[in-house]
């Protein structure tokens, strides 16, 4: 989905042209540019359009219009906190890019749907989703997507409350969105409001108020700037509230206003929030009549909401409060502190808690009653005390997580230096002097008897396998494509020249695997093909060896290699009575197994990663050949 940064004549000109288009297939294309553009500056023009898409799409199959569809009725339905309801339709767009869509597409899909997925709480999935589009971007870098990546990992921080890792990230973002400016969409722009949001929120939980309300300027700027109606309200009242704790009333004043008269957020908190801090302004300018009005308004907006009622009915009895003892009804004062009191209690926010304490033993100091008062004192402190408890956890939390990723990294990095020394002892393990030997006098063969194509055809082959030998030799990781060509020369150097056609084999790859994007380990798999030629097929006049790969699940490539040789009993017997083969050892594949062991625990993986299998005759009980599963982890690769 591109959202179209049109310009007023160019929106227009596709509107009359919308207006005047009978064909189904015609207004589709014109619908779908539209609400692309809608969705971010019209939300109620886009759900209109959308509405008829869904109609005529009924009647048309059309993928890719379908996915759009998909993908902006999402997006609106989060906007419009109907979390749910933009859960099923990333749902349904993710599941026709995982069929069809490009890697890109389906990283996009994926970062904007892990908004959703904080937006329910589910932070675990969020992550795991933002993990499965870190992937696809390292295999197809798209930097536009990285920084919307990092964005959302920004958020994901800052909803954990780790606001240093949390600015960090947004940082981050905002330098990287910011360098490609002269190619940004309208989404890239929705983006860099989402980076700004984010950043005054953790200025805010820093009582960085200057920082903060700038933070939140910028977002109300861009907005305006470029259209972008969703969520606008909610950007003013930040800012209002942000000048509210800067004491800046007139300020604080005319954006809360903006809040309550923006159209865009159907948002019942958003509107009792605006109303509430308005109330309070008017308080501070002692229009006491008007402020009562207003937290009237708000406390019953409130009760309607679920999320943080407790927290703001609070708040407002607190202000009611100071307001009445302001103007002298005492008692009346008392009571919405008891009752502000109650409500704090029910949301267990120390802070929150602490502050109201102290207001009442503040108020009982100045009507003279010292025992109510220190008794309040002395629960204020309890709670103060609380309230940096939790604090001092939160900070300890942030440095354990930095502490732990850190750990993970070296963890990581340890493992994949103890794999890739073992990878050139495998390596080095490889290539036994039997193949090498009867491969370059094969071609000697070919060169004494005048065949010189098959020479210079053979040559080449084998040149290119002792080429690529050597280079993967510094590698960690390949293109499973480039794992699969490397076992077919060598097979075929094994089947033409080493046996002279006393062998066949075969290679099958299932058709979910891109053999292009997947990553796997350098040179896994010829260890145990080399096993199936030297102690199963080597005797016989008709080996047959079958390579197949199929996805055993998102994480791992499952490799079959089986071959129809002599089995491993009658193999191990044939070693110990020939004396050529007699000092023969699979070295390559015990280190291979070690290998798969690190990487599969550097995945937090455990299990045997290997298994062998005795093909036996249902009838005869002899041994018919050997079966090695062997899985493959997929690992990350970069395409340049």
């Amino acid at each position: 989905m591109t959202a179209i940064i049109g310009t007023p004549s160019e929106i227009q000109i596709l509107e009359q042209k919308l207006a005047t288009q009978e064909n189904d297939l015609q207004r589709l294309v014109l619908l779908d540019h539209l609400s692309n553009h809608y969705t971010y500056t019209n939300i109620r023009r886009a759900q209109k359009l959308l509405t008829e898409q869904k109609e005529i799409l009924q009647h048309h199959s059309q993928p890719d219009l379908q996915l759009n569809y998909h993908l902006n009725t999402a997006f609106i339905e989060n906007q419009l906190y109907n979390f749910e309801l933009a859960e099923d339709h990333f749902t349904d767009a993710i599941e026709i890019l995982e069929d069809r869509g490009h890697a890109n597409q389906l990283a996009e899909a994926y970062i904007d749907y892990s908004g959703t997925c904080m937006n329910l709480s589910q932070s675990e999935q969020a992550e795991n989703y933002l993990g499965k589009a870190s992937k696809l971007l390292k295999a197809f870098p798209d930097p536009k997507l990285e920084a919307r990546l990092i964005c959302r990992l920004g958020f994901l921080n800052l909803h954990n409350a780790m606001y240093l890792k949390a600015i960090e990230l947004f940082l981050e973002a905002d330098k990287r969105i910011h360098s490609l400016e002269k190619y940004l969409s309208l989404k890239d722009y929705y983006f860099i409001g989402l980076i700004y949001s984010g950043l005054g929120k953790v200025y805010e939980q820093n009582e960085e108020l200057e920082k903060s309300v700038q933070a939140y300027l910028k977002v109300v700027n861009l907005c305006n700037e470029k259209g972008i109606s969703t969520r606008l309200s909610w950007h003013y009242l930040n800012v209002g509230n942000g000048f509210m704790a800067l004491n800046d009333l007139n300020s604080a004043l005319f954006y809360l206003r903006k809040a309550i008269s923006a159209t865009d957020d159907i948002s019942q908190r958003t509107r009792a929030s605006a109303f509430a801090n308005l109330g309070y302004c008017y308080f501070q300018k002692r229009k006491y009549r008007e402020a009562l009005e207003l937290y009237e308004r708000a406390e019953l907006l409130y009760k309607t909401e679920r999320n943080e009622a407790d927290f703001n009915l609070a708040n407002i009895e607190s202000w009611r409060a100071e307001l009445f003892n302001e103007v002298g009804k005492k008692k009346r004062s008392l009571k919405h502190y008891f009752s502000a009191l109650d409500y704090s209690k029910k949301g267990a926010d120390f802070k929150q808690l602490s502050g109201i304490l102290k207001d009442i033993a503040n108020f009982y100091s100045n009507i003279g009653d010292y025992k109510n008062a220190y008794d309040y004192q002395i629960l204020y402190d309890k709670v103060a005390e609380k309230y940096l408890e939790q604090i001092n956890k939160r900070k300890i939390l942030e440095l354990e997580v930095k502490y732990e990723a850190e750990k993970k990294e070296r963890e990581a990095e340890l493992l994949r230096l103890q794999a890739t020394k073992l990878q050139l002892k495998a390596l080095r393990a490889q290539m036994n002097p039997h193949f090498m030997y009867n491969a370059l006098n094969s071609i000697q063969n070919f060169i004494t008897s005048n065949e010189a194509t098959s020479a210079a055809k053979y040559l080449a082959k084998f040149a290119k396998l002792m080429r690529q030998s050597l280079e993967y030799s510094e590698m960690e990781i390949i293109s499973l494509e480039k794992e699969l060509e490397f076992l077919e020369d060598y097979l075929t150097i094994n089947e033409k020249l080493r046996f002279e056609n006393n062998m066949s084999f075969k290679i099958t790859v299932e058709d979910e695997i891109e053999e292009d994007i997947l990553g796997v380990p350098t040179m896994i798999v010829q260890p145990y093909v080399e096993n199936a030629i030297e102690h199963g097929i080597r005797t016989k006049k008709d080996g047959f060896i079958h390579l197949s790969f199929s996805l055993q699940d998102e994480n791992t490539i499952l490799c079959v290699v089986e071959d129809n040789g002599i089995g491993r009993q009658n193999a191990k017997e044939m070693q110990e009575t020939d004396p050529v083969y007699q000092n023969h050892k699979s070295r390559g594949t015990t280190i291979t197994e070690k290998r798969l062991e690190l990487l599969h625990r550097s995945k937090k993986e455990k299990g045997v990663f290997v298994k062998t299998t005795d093909l036996i005759h249902s009838e005869s009980k002899h041994a018919i050949g050997t079966r090695v599963e062997i899985q493959i982890p997929i690992v990350e690769i970069h395409i340049k």
